[in-house]
């Protein structure tokens, strides 16, 4: 049964235009226990299991909020948005505390979560307000408009008002009954998961975010004040993502342990399992919450039930693919990919991701530059531990072609790419996830990432993204498997950049020996680990030793890989840099010094491989003692180098340094001094001066000024 409205309602100013009341039967129970004495269905007092011990760092919007009902001005609609759990309904409830704590203003407390509740909440409202049996029952009935009964009355209230509707998850809901009107002589307060302003039309909307790293601490020390410091405190709420109800569990469940206390580092030790969703959910019976939204295992499952219901099956599959991925921001051109039909079709990704963002359960954020999506890490934990195990296997195998398309496929020397960076916490959220059969294959993508962060210089990253890599794919593949052992190799050779030259060579070698025993000592993963290998070998002195691999290295890549491939011909311009001066001249019959030109001719003249080939070929002249020609192909290089990757990338320094030693030796001593000091200067800055290539620099700059330094 549908009822019209009648004349009062135009009295209202309108969020939303009425479309009927649906007739829904609830039972209303008022007696001595009414809504006056607090009663179980009073809307005098939020309709919440437990009011926060704090509130911490909400003081922006609390005083904004309290403000509006200190100039006593109605007819303003306020929404709190933001992911389950973020505190919403604790910054409703505070302020509630503080209306209500003042004479003469009335506190106005409802569900708004379903349309019954919403319904039996709003006609308690206007009971309190005044109106008689005689008008509810004719409401409840459908016999005449339950909203506009319900503002009518709160329009006739004698006593300023704050009215919260909370839990507003589905907005439909306040459209369908056109429950959400203003009024001037009170403030609406709504708290909502969904954040498109299309659903608030001249509402002001408010952000509940996570809390700073010292609030989130602070609120686990009102909890558990003795279960450890403020220091520690924070590295748990860190390990929480700093979501004030997982903050409220985790303390709840710290002050309740009698028998064993747990300390605040014991529990966030424990936060590292696969079950530190569960963990955080036993601090729920500690507070005796029962309602699934105070448990982080079920506050979004609400959401993604909601999902199904209306037809959205796509966004709570792409959720599950974004749940494989870490909870930091992941570029978004990661999504416009052709695998992801795997899991839901192209075309409804977009629908798919604004359902995401409407529900708070993502957010768009920019990290260098990039436009991504970035989801909380208790909630893609909570997500990954609730995907159905037959759905899995299509979940990774997709996520592997996602950050495969999105990695370079021949990675190439160039500047700091950032957006590189930001594919190194999925790439391993990744291996952590993905099982035994796709292991392999995230392994392999996440080792090319690590190759292209080195081709941009960026070795620290290089290091750590291949060996934690290396760690996590090793669990389901052993330490023999190839692309360990090329993960291995990696580290090595980012150990070697980083001037930690002793690491490097054990772990080289160590690779090396075990490739070659599976392998071969041709294949192209073995060779690639001695080219690395004979570049520690070379920086400590050992240069015959080194030069003996190099030649292996070579032998090897021209029988696998053809004498035309770009790694044969760096491994052979690698021969120009190592060789003496005598040597040079007759390798290979005397073709190893027209190296760049065929370098040019197969791989076009800006291929790093070329440059390379003609940054060494100026080495050998200068040792050829061929210093005019050393000079300007040097020069030559270095502006080119500098033009692609800029003043501070490690090749380019090295060839100015080479250009200080040709510009030295033509008797032009000032000038080398200049270049050597610019060198130093950056090498300093960009390595540390303990590093061997920034003491090298010194040394060769200190012998300039001193007068020792020869030709």
């Amino acid at each position: 049964m549908t009822g019209g409205t009648d004349g009062h309602a135009e009295d209202h100013g309108r969020v939303y235009q009425s479309h009927g009341d649906q007739h829904i039967s609830e039972h209303h129970y008022y007696n001595d226990d009414g809504p006056d004495n607090g009663g179980p269905d009073s809307v005098r007092r939020p309709a919440v299991g437990r009011l926060p011990v704090a509130l911490r760092d909400r003081s922006e919007v609390m005083e904004r909020l309290r403000t509006s009902m200190r100039t006593e001005r109605g007819g303003q609609v306020y929404v709190l948005y933001g992911m389950g759990g973020s505190g919403k309904t604790a910054v409703a409830c505070a302020l509630f505390q503080d209306v209500t704590a003042e004479a003469g203003r009335v506190g106005l407390w409802v569900n708004a979560s379903d349309r019954a509740s919403l319904r039996a909440g709003m006609l308690a409202v206007a009971a309190d307000r005044g109106a008689d049996d005689g008008e509810l029952l004719a409401a409840r009935n459908g016999l005449r408009p339950a909203a506009d009964l319900v503002w009518r009355y709160l329009d006739r209230s004698a006593e300023p008002w704050l009215l919260v509707l909370d839990n507003t998850d589905e907005p439909e809901i306040l459209r369908d009954g056109d429950w959400l009107r203003t009024s001037p002589r009170g403030t609406v307060l709504v708290t909502t998961r969904r954040a498109a302003a299309r659903w608030w039309p001249g509402a002001e909307l408010q952000y509940i975010g996570v809390l700073p790293r010292e609030d989130a601490a602070l609120v686990l020390r009102d909890l558990a004040p003795h279960s450890g410091t403020t220091e520690q405190a924070a590295r748990v709420a860190d390990r929480l993502g700093r979501l004030p109800l997982a903050l409220t569990l985790a303390g709840g469940f710290l002050s309740r342990q009698v028998i064993d206390p747990w300390t605040m580092d014991a529990y966030g030790d424990q936060l590292d399992s696969d079950e530190r969703v569960q963990l955080i959910d036993r601090g729920a019976d500690a507070l005796s919450e029962a309602d699934p939204r105070h448990l982080v295992g079920l506050t979004w499952q609400l959401t993604l039930d909601a999902f199904e219901a209306r037809g959205l099956p796509e966004a709570v599959a792409l959720l599950r693919l974004l749940a494989r991925f870490a909870a930091e921001p992941l570029p978004l051109a990661l999504l416009n990919h052709a695998d992801i039909g795997a899991v839901l079709p192209r075309a409804r990704t977009e629908t798919a991701l604004r359902a995401l963002l409407d529900q708070s359960l993502s957010e768009l954020v920019d990290a260098a530059g990039t436009r991504c999506v970035q989801s909380h890490g208790i909630l893609l934990d909570s997500v990954s531990a609730a995907t159905p195990a037959d759905l899995v296997p299509a979940l990774d195998t997709t996520a592997v072609r996602l950050l495969d398309g999105a990695v370079p496929a021949v990675p190439d020397a160039g500047p700091h790419d950032p957006r590189l960076r930001l594919l190194v916490p999925h790439a391993l959220a990744l291996l952590g996830h993905v099982g035994e059969s796709s292991a392999a294959n995230a392994l392999a993508v996440t080792t090319r990432l690590a190759t292209a962060l080195h081709r941009t210089g960026d070795y620290v990253s290089v290091r750590e993204t291949a060996r934690t890599a290396a760690d996590l794919a090793q669990r389901h593949l052993g330490a023999d498997h190839r692309t360990v052992l090329a993960a291995r190799s990696r580290e090595g050779r980012a150990l070697f950049r980083l001037g930690r030259y002793a690491e490097a060579e054990a772990v080289l070698r160590a690779v090396r020996d075990t490739q070659v025993r599976l392998f071969g000592a041709d294949d192209p993963d073995t060779t690639d680990s001695g080219y690395g290998l004979q570049l520690v070998l070379a920086n400590l002195g050992r240069r015959e030793e080194a030069v003996a691999l190099l030649r292996d290295t070579v032998a090897g890549r021209r029988s696998a890989l053809g004498a035309a491939h770009p790694l044969t011909l760096r491994a052979r311009a690698g021969l120009l840099e190592m060789l003496p001066a005598a040597e040079v001249v007759t390798e290979e019959g005397g073709a190893l010094l027209s190296l760049p030109s065929e370098c040019e001719r197969v791989l076009g003249p800006d291929h790093t491989v070329t440059l390379g080939a003609r940054h060494n070929h100026a080495w050998a002249l200068y040792l050829l003692g061929h210093f005019d020609e050393a000079d300007r192909e040097i020069r030559q290089v270095a502006e080119a180098y500098e033009r692609r990757f800029g003043p501070e990338y490690p090749i380019v320094l090295a060839a100015w340094q080479l250009l200080s030693r040709t510009r030295a030796a033509l008797g032009h001593k000032e000038e080398g001094i200049a270049l050597m000091t610019d060198v130093v200067e950056r090498r300093d800055r960009g390595l540390g001066p303990e590093h061997p290539f920034t003491v090298a620099s010194r040394s060769l700059l200190d012998a300039y000024r001193s007068g020792r330094w020869r030709p």
